[in-house]
């Protein structure tokens, strides 16, 4: 958490922080305790591509979608291991988010966060999060690009 206040102080983001007496470890708790729809709770779901490392950050109420994700990279979706999260990552499972993350992880925001003007990842712990506009996510996180590579869940 600590690396992640860091890296958000170079935004003046940290008042945007909102912390939770309990954990929020699904999507569906995370926006009963915001009180904001699913979709708006910005998950970032980590994968590897051989020696690379990367995060999509998606709408709370969509899921990958395997062929589009090919399409997109190349290779089949494979998210990390629990194991590897932390090394590869520099965060820990349920405390995966967008800022502060190792320097070889590349970013990219998923087009289904284009729904809503503010979003609310994850800042680092299990019991916290940050409300954000697309613009300030954008601008923190830096992404590759914006891709297309979800679709809703059933």
């Amino acid at each position: 958490m600590d690396k992640v206040i860091e890296y958000l102080k170079k935004y003046n983001a940290i008042d945007k922080i909102i912390e939770f007496d309990e954990e929020i470890p699904t999507v569906e708790t995370a926006a009963k305790q915001i009180g904001c729809s699913d979709g708006e709770i910005a998950k970032s779901l980590s994968f590897k591509i051989d020696d690379k490392t990367l995060i999509v950050v998606m709408a709370g109420d969509y899921k990958i979608d395997n062929a589009k994700y090919k399409q997109e990279f190349g290779a089949k979706a494979k998210m990390l291991d629990f194991e590897e999260v932390l090394p590869r990552i520099g965060h820990p499972v349920g405390g995966v988010c967008p800022f502060a993350v190792n320097e070889d992880v590349n970013i990219y925001l998923d087009e289904s966060l284009k729904k809503y003007d503010i979003v609310y990842p994850a800042c680092g712990k299990r019991n916290n999060a940050i409300k954000l506009t697309l613009e300030e996510l954008e601008t923190i996180v830096k992404p590759i690009k914006w891709v297309d590579v979800s679709k809703p869940k059933e």
